[in-house]
């Protein structure tokens, strides 16, 4: 997931580098939330927690790879076009509190087609010159087909799929350059053949178009088509990889484990209001589609986020037209004034307040359930784990009224010891 500190240190890497050209107006720097990669990176003592404090080793490589990706980038530059298209992917995510969602008003509900948003959203870049050199789409669908036992890096099912979609466009997606040019003479491909990598040494390419020589009585268009073919393979060792990037977005709630929750022990579904078994929380898991093999969940949802990214890439006929456009601000979400509708009619005006984790939030999620006895759902708390709470910090009456109903487990918005421990400001652009 992005972090606010690492943005923070990629920018100021990038305006001692490029001056005013990169700022926090205009860099946006997009995750795919999954959930087996190291951490320790994030500012937040909340965040911190399961890595057992700020990593330095784990901060440095994402801010170093950030900063070296836009350098490419911007090294890079050439005029092109860009793309756009849309489309539903129906078999790649379900809500995995389907509960909660049922306690929105009627009239919400049916403003959405599905309790999750299906749509995937794709854009095209395109060369002048080279043609397609990337795309980038984004899907709801949370980085969890690997489970919480996984003890490997891994992108997860987004990572996967952006492999499957690079390795797809290496191998039929290029169009060789020596297409464009007039003739066709059906000769294999010996250049690749002989040099594997054609960006290794370009002489060598030369020195075999030399050698090539027409047999007696063969028309001279084979010499030329192998000319032409070298041609081609020198303007190919200079097109620039394509890129697919598999971005994450709006994925609260939304699991790739699309088979269900089922009790580990039992085999059966788990309780449907409080996604436990037996009262139990610790024994209730999704299944992705590969289930029990997590390796194959991850495949087969990266597989399905690729086939219909590759539909749309290659549909994608809407051009965007017009400037890059960009506007950023800093919005501070404990004290936010908002306006509410009042159910016998009228309105008022209410007020957030800093954040906090209720006992539910300990329950964890059928993606990785949480300890002890705590349950989704759970709007009562717990005496003892209250004691436990106001060990670290008590909330005072106007943040228990704001919460409410929702009991506080932990006042995270409110706790600054060593430093804060969750977000109030962030950043929009």
């Amino acid at each position: 997931m992005a972090s606010q500190l690492v943005t923070i240190k990629v920018i100021e890497r990038l305006k001692a580098r490029y001056g005013e050209l990169y700022t926090e107006q205009n860099v946006a720097i997009s995750g795919i939330h999954t959930h087996a990669g190291p951490g320790g990176y994030l500012q937040y003592v909340v965040y911190l927690i399961t890595s057992l404090g700020f990593v330095r080793q784990s901060f440095d490589v994402l801010v170093d790879g950030i900063e070296k990706s836009i350098i490419q980038a911007h090294e890079n530059l050439r005029p092109g076009s860009i793309f756009v298209n849309k489309g539903e992917l129906l078999d790649a995510s379900v809500n995995r509190s389907p509960s909660a969602y049922l306690n929105n008003p009627a009239s919400e509900r049916r403003k959405h087609k599905y309790d999750v948003d299906k749509e995937m959203t794709l854009l095209k870049f395109v060369d002048d010159q080279w043609g397609p050199v990337g795309s980038f789409n984004w899907f709801a669908t949370h980085g969890t087909s690997m489970s919480r036992t996984n003890s490997l890096i891994s992108g997860d099912n987004k990572g996967a799929a952006a492999r499957f979609m690079e390795d797809w466009f290496e191998k039929n997606g290029i169009k060789s350059s020596d297409t464009n040019e007039s003739g066709s003479d059906g000769l294999p491909r010996r250049v690749s053949n002989i040099i594997p990598n054609i960006h290794d040494d370009n002489n060598k390419l030369l020195e075999l178009a030399t050698s090539f020589r027409s047999s007696p009585g063969s028309p001279a268009t084979q010499t030329m088509s192998v000319a032409r073919r070298v041609r081609g393979a020198l303007k190919q060792a200079e097109k620039p990889g394509f890129v697919s990037a598999f971005c994450q977005t709006n994925c609260g709630d939304v699991s790739p484990n699309v088979l269900g929750a089922f009790c580990s022990d039992t085999g059966l579904p788990c309780d449907f209001n409080h996604s436990t078994c037996g009262g139990k929380n610790e024994l209730c898991y999704g299944r992705g589609p590969g289930y029990p093999d997590e390796f194959e969940s991850t495949r087969i949802i990266g597989e399905r986020q690729f086939r219909k990214a590759v539909d749309l890439f290659e549909k994608a006929s809407e051009q965007l037209k017009g400037e890059v456009d960009y506007r950023h601000t800093y919005i501070d979400f404990s004290q936010l004034e908002v306006t509410l509708t009042k159910v016998g009619g009228g309105s008022e005006v209410v007020k957030t307040c800093p954040a906090a984790m209720g006992f539910a939030f300990a329950a964890g999620t059928t993606d990785g359930p949480g300890a002890f006895d705590f349950k989704q759902g759970d709007d009562q708390g717990n005496p003892f784990w209250r004691l436990v709470r106001d060990v670290l910090k008590t909330p005072d009456k106007k943040q228990v009224d704001c919460q409410h109903p929702k009991p506080i487990l932990l006042d995270t918005g409110e706790m600054k010891q060593p430093y804060d421990w969750a977000v109030s400001s962030n950043g929009i652009i």
